[in-house]
């Protein structure tokens, strides 16, 4: 990709934006970064942007941004069908992402992980599989997961791999990325504002594969139906598959209790869910995927073990914070939809104080609600959802009298759960709803609840 000379316009002031046009920048390319909000309601210091030369355009976005431009390049949270981008397709413009741009300038090959749930989790644990073959300074690990992909395509060079997380919003513009080994975790009902129908949300998804070719790989989760037969459409690839609840021909699976991979007629015995470092059968699946992805790519086997034994998870997902009075405090804020808190509720052999809701995707509840109903003692609801799920909870039979409103305060949520929760029982922030509602994003939403408890704790030592 050559920016030498090239103008450029980025659409979107996020993370990935901010770095694609500073790379682009230093590579000899005219950069124009546009957002439609103000720079005052931005939460971003764009002095580095400045101090390049990069000229900023905030506010509304009218077709004279694109005058002279040769690519238009799209931050994930920009959908394709705003007016400018159409615009701009209908003029000829080559509109490409951050992580098309990153594919294109990598010389290392990517390991792309997309899904659902479990995106973190699996991408993080490859980073550390990968590092046993390639050590930490030729070992990457970019993209949704809050580091931009294209500065650890461009730190790692050549000689080493980069692990990937990729979401729909992410794949939604891309037309050439080409992981060598793509993984598709799970495919449930999300993102259905911005895609318009699971349907399409699942067609994001699978561009993931589009572009593979037999020298590549596709690894699927066997358990769910929408991403088994996704095998029906991978015809230019190498599918492989992974199972919890399946001994499989080729592939990984768990045998007995044992993670195992079975490739060419080889078996390789890695580690009992026992022994695995994360808990609950939704980190096995996502175990097994990493495992596979990195057996793959070449990782030993051996070392494999060290890591999937000692690895213990990622911030905000069923991450422990501390116990007040015999009782346990979890961080899930990462559970954005009902799927997500629905595996960490399967974790707890109930007795469960949840807090839950904030910015309501408007998914079904059903399966959600029957959950609670069988494993949650005490609802404490927070946020725009509250309504809404205090409906859902009293149609599953759940018992009103114990659903309690915090309104838009996580301290008021944290001090009802402490004044509810007893031994045996677990306090869990698990919201099953986005957080733009009270914060600027997860991260942001779980650090509030973790300060909190630990303040509230330390009041108790």
């Amino acid at each position: 990709m050559d920016f030498k000379g090239k103008r450029m316009l980025t659409i979107g002031a996020g993370i990935s934006g901010f770095a694609a046009s500073l790379l682009a920048k230093r590579q000899g390319a005219k950069v124009v970064l546009s957002d439609a909000k103000q720079e005052k309601d931005i939460k971003q210091d764009f002095t580095p942007l400045r101090d390049a030369g990069i000229r900023l355009a905030f506010g509304p976005q009218d077709n004279s941004l694109l005058d002279g431009m040769d690519y238009v390049l799209l931050s994930p949270a920009v959908p394709e069908r705003i007016p400018l981008v159409k615009e701009a397709r209908r003029r000829g413009i080559e509109v490409t992402t951050e992580i098309e741009m990153a594919y294109r300038l990598a010389e290392s090959p990517i390991l792309a992980v997309t899904g659902t749930n479990g995106k973190t989790t699996t991408v993080t644990l490859l980073g550390l599989l990968m590092k046993t073959k390639y050590g930490d300074d030729k070992t990457g690990v970019g993209g949704n997961i809050g580091i931009p992909l294209v500065d650890e395509v461009m730190r790692v060079a050549d000689g080493g791999c980069i692990a990937a997380e990729i979401s729909s919003y992410q794949l939604e513009a891309t037309k050439e990325f080409r992981p060598h080994i793509a993984a598709i975790l799970n495919v449930t009902p999300d993102h259905v504002v911005r895609h318009g129908s699971i349907e399409v949300y699942q067609q994001m998804k699978e561009k993931i594969f589009a572009q593979q070719t037999k020298d590549d790989f596709l690894v699927l989760n066997y358990d769910n139906d929408r991403t088994r037969k996704m095998e029906e459409r991978a015809k230019n690839t190498n599918v492989m598959f992974f199972s919890r609840q399946e001994k499989l021909e080729q592939g990984a699976f768990v045998d007995g209790d044992m993670l195992t991979i079975r490739l060419d007629g080889k078996t390789v015995k890695l580690c009992t869910t026992g022994e695995l470092g994360i808990k609950g059968g939704h980190n096995v699946e996502n175990a097994l995927a990493a495992s596979l992805m990195a057996y793959l790519a070449g990782a030993d086997p051996e070392k494999m073990r060290v890591v999937l034994t000692s690895f213990t998870g990622v911030e905000h997902r069923i991450e422990p914070v501390t116990s007040i009075n015999g009782v346990m405090y979890y961080n899930d804020s990462k559970a954005t939809n009902t799927d997500s808190a629905i595996k960490a509720l399967e974790t707890f052999d109930g007795h469960i104080v949840l807090i839950a809701g904030g910015d309501d995707k408007m998914t079904d509840l059903t399966e959600f609600m029957g959950l609670v109903n069988e494993r949650v003692d005490d609802l404490i609801l927070v946020g725009d959802a509250a309504q809404r799920f205090y409906k859902a909870a009293k149609a599953a039979g759940f018992s009103m009298s114990h659903v309690y409103g915090a309104g838009y305060s996580m301290e008021r949520a944290v001090e009802i759960a402490k004044g509810l929760a007893h031994e045996p029982q677990v306090v869990l922030l698990s919201p099953a709803c986005a957080s733009f509602d009270m914060y600027d994003s997860f991260e942001q939403r779980g650090r509030d609840f973790k300060e909190i408890v630990r303040r509230l704790a330390g009041k108790e030592a």
